[in-house]
């Protein structure tokens, strides 16, 4: 598709810049705190600071995933019940990364961490999902601050459609996102992998270029270096291209 390769060249620059540092940099969070939710775009925080949204299924394991990055237990409310978040749930992280050969942790960076509610949750009444819908794609498109969306993905299963047709219209609009496969531990890591490579074979069928991907599990903490690392990039690039 001719809009996907245009639009992915423009990811992909993004997604794929050098870190400053040779290994991961070992963003130290400081602290993170609830902030408020909104029912709508106009209604959110000021954007004042680099924004980062995670979205995915409904029970895809966002809230744990969220916890485990900010290395507190219940900052974002885990619940059994698929399609408990309904609004836009905005925390503030504090967060420094220390510089090879400098002594300390770093300056404190403050951004923001946003809890977006689920997609595919089948129960949703038909106008809830068009005011889901239509709450998700203002905050998206005209969110002025928002530096990237993780989606995730849940690593016990093959490529689901409803996934896919999401990342298809984040494209679509144009907004920078990366993949989260989550709940790594909950299958074995052959499973996993070969769930991985499928998603992304799926998407080589119609993208010409691939989102950067990560492979977690809020249990073992793992990929939580290699996510954090990835924001910290992004909020040198954008605090950079504020000082410029």
């Amino acid at each position: 598709m001719t809009s996907k390769a245009g639009c992915n060249k423009i990811i992909s620059m993004v997604l794929y810049s050098k870190p400053s540092c040779n290994y991961l940099c070992a963003m130290l969070i400081k602290s993170a705190k609830y902030i408020t939710s909104s029912p709508s775009f106009e209604l959110c925080p000021p954007p004042d600071k680099p924004e980062y949204a995670f979205i995915g299924r409904s029970n895809v394991g966002k809230s744990s995933l969220i916890n485990m990055l900010v290395n507190q237990k219940n900052l974002a409310k885990t619940s059994g019940t698929p399609g408990k978040t309904q609004l836009l749930n905005h925390f503030e992280v504090t967060s420094s990364t220390p510089t090879p050969g400098v002594k300390g942790d770093g300056a404190p960076v403050k951004w923001y961490l946003v809890d977006l509610p689920g997609y595919g949750y089948a129960k949703r009444s038909l106008s809830d999902r068009r005011r889901w819908e239509q709450m998700i794609e203002n905050y998206f498109r005209k969110r002025q601050n928002l530096i990237n969306v993780f989606v995730l993905i849940d690593a016990r299963h093959a490529p689901q459609k409803n996934d896919l047709e999401f990342i298809n219209q984040l494209d679509a609009w144009q907004i920078p996102f990366v993949l989260v496969f989550t709940k790594a531990d909950k299958e074995k890591p052959g499973v996993v992998q070969r769930n991985h490579k499928a998603f992304l074979d799926k998407m080589r069928e119609t993208w010409q270029f691939l989102p950067q991907s990560f492979i977690t599990s809020s249990e073992k903490k793992q990929g939580r270096d290699e996510v954090l690392d990835f924001i910290s990039q992004r909020n040198t690039d954008a605090l950079s291209g504020e000082e410029a």
